[in-house]
């Protein structure tokens, strides 16, 4: 009872809803978006009209840390790995035709997760959707960026100030919303095991909790609307009893050291990403067969939502059809199989329930690691977090090229093939495009309101102001992001990364 439980109660070990997908399923959320918003509102009409009950935002470097298309560092990357978003007025592209208060949406977005956030919260405005009835996710996770993937802009100290300022506006007029993704995807995708996955996400999110404590929120007043992201590897009882090890600690976690005394508190939910390092380029049908175990990986180990990869990641940006078989794979699992009609179907197989005991154990120890370094922030900037996923990313490439780990189709079992994928590929002329709306944005709205309105968020940077309000009056008077993000650049700096290798 102390270790396992029931569904839906604290340790939440077996889940945390009582009927698990008995009641409903998992939110079925495609992470989608390339070129121009136009072009991704198409894909989106697309998978809604196929039965994706979710949407989840790809944005393209640029946006990703910052720069407006126009700006000389975005040349070449505009739309290539997400859709380029500059101002409202490409929100507004992105959405049309959706209505915000009838899907939830997610955002990969992190160092400028406040200004997207801004955005989606004036589109829906524009539809006559207050920000009370929205739902969905905003990434806002900025210690993983620092670790493992590198698309920060500002120190930590301010990106910290960001994400508090966030949790305390979704507290008080967001009850919907989840004011961050901690996210242990990108820490898998970069190299690290199962164990490290968990406990690297999870000292994550006690940074996360301890800043907002240390700025006046009261525990039980936001950690309901935290939630995290995993991804799906290919080590199938590993994966699901990480899933369940890692609820297990958090709730734990934030029962014992940070005191919440609401279960929901204390209660793990997360979005699962099959894994896109497992995917070949060799023999890419292949992928199908792993996103389908990968996926079912996620839904025995209890997930809240969940995006399948598509066969031709490894090669492209996913095209149609690769998508549209990447979303049945997910519908199959949920009509077909029956897996959901018994709820932690797992429990008790001794070998799953000593495999999560043996990974929450191993994971608390790197916790307690990380704890005497001063926490996640601290063992960051000393390196230790990313030297620890470095030195797993090369043990397992050299068991893949020493053949002790067989990928089938790249160190066994290959063929002599020629690719026949229509790969999809954006086209050029999107950046011009794209500038071009940029340049007229600029030469249509009123100059003088963006200026105030830059110059109002300028001085709240410099004191201890809210910074989301400020940055919503900026994108309704057009602002771009670009330029809110150069304001922010301009009073908090920019951060440069220590050389640890």
């Amino acid at each position: 009872m102390k270790d396992i439980g029931f569904p839906g109660e604290y340790p939440f070990t077996r889940g945390v809803q009582p009927t698990m997908y008995r009641g409903r399923f998992w939110t079925m959320r495609q992470y989608s978006g390339f070129a121009t918003a136009k072009e991704t509102n198409k894909r989106y009409r697309f998978l809604l009209e196929q039965g994706q009950t979710g949407l989840s935002v790809a944005f393209d470097l640029p946006t990703q840390i910052g720069y407006d298309s126009d700006h000389e560092l975005a040349k070449g990357e505009v739309g290539k790995v997400g859709v380029a978003i500059d101002s409202l007025a490409d929100m507004e592209i992105l959405f049309d035709g959706i209505p915000l208060d009838k899907v939830s949406t997610s955002m990969t977005i992190n160092s400028s997760a406040a200004v997207l956030l801004a955005l989606y919260i004036a589109v829906a405005e524009k539809q006559g959707v207050s920000m009370d009835k929205l739902r969905g996710t905003i990434q806002n996770d900025i210690l993983k960026e620092y670790a493992a993937r590198g698309t920060y802009i500002f120190p930590p100290g301010p990106s910290m100030r960001l994400i508090t300022d966030t949790f305390k506006y979704c507290s008080e007029n967001m009850p919907l919303f989840n004011s961050i993704s901690i996210s242990g995807y990108h820490i898998r995708e970069a190299g690290s095991t199962a164990v490290q996955e968990v406990a690297f996400t999870l000292a994550d999110g006690m940074a996360y909790v301890e800043a907002a404590i240390k700025a006046g929120l009261d525990v039980d007043s936001f950690a309901s609307r935290l939630s995290f992201f995993f991804g799906s590897a290919s080590e199938f009882f590993e994966e699901i009893a990480k899933f369940r090890a890692a609820r297990r600690l958090w709730a734990r976690i934030m029962k014992e050291r940070f005191g919440a005394k609401d279960d929901t508190s204390t209660r793990m939910r997360f979005h699962t990403q099959t894994a896109g390092y497992t995917l070949t380029a060799q023999q890419p049908d292949n992928n199908v067969v792993r996103v389908t175990l990968q996926a079912l990986q996620a839904v025995l180990g209890g997930t809240q939502s969940l995006h399948t990869n598509s066969r031709d990641e490894a090669l492209s940006l996913p095209t149609e059809d690769s998508v549209q078989i990447a979303l049945r794979t997910q519908q199959i699992i949920a009509h077909e199989t029956a897996v959901g009609d018994t709820i932690d179907p797992m429990a008790g197989s001794y070998y799953v329930e000593a495999l999560t005991t043996e990974i929450e154990s191993r994971a608390m120890e790197y916790i307690k690691k990380i704890d005497e370094m001063g926490g996640a922030p601290a063992a960051i900037e000393r390196g230790y977090i990313q030297n620890e996923i470095h030195n797993s990313a090369y043990a397992y490439q050299r068991r893949v090229d020493s053949g002790e780990r067989i990928v089938v189709g790249v160190n066994e079992f290959t063929v002599d093939e020629e690719q026949q994928f229509d790969y999809l590929r954006v086209d050029p002329q999107t950046e011009v495009e794209q500038v071009a709306r940029l340049k007229g944005l600029r030469s249509k709205r009123d100059a003088s309101e963006v200026e105030d309105s830059l110059d109002v968020l300028r001085e709240g940077a410099k004191g201890e102001a809210n910074l989301v309000p400020l940055i919503l009056g900026a994108v309704k008077a057009y602002a771009t992001l670009g330029e809110i993000c150069g304001v922010l650049r301009d009073v908090f700096g920019e951060y440069k990364a220590a050389d640890i290798l």
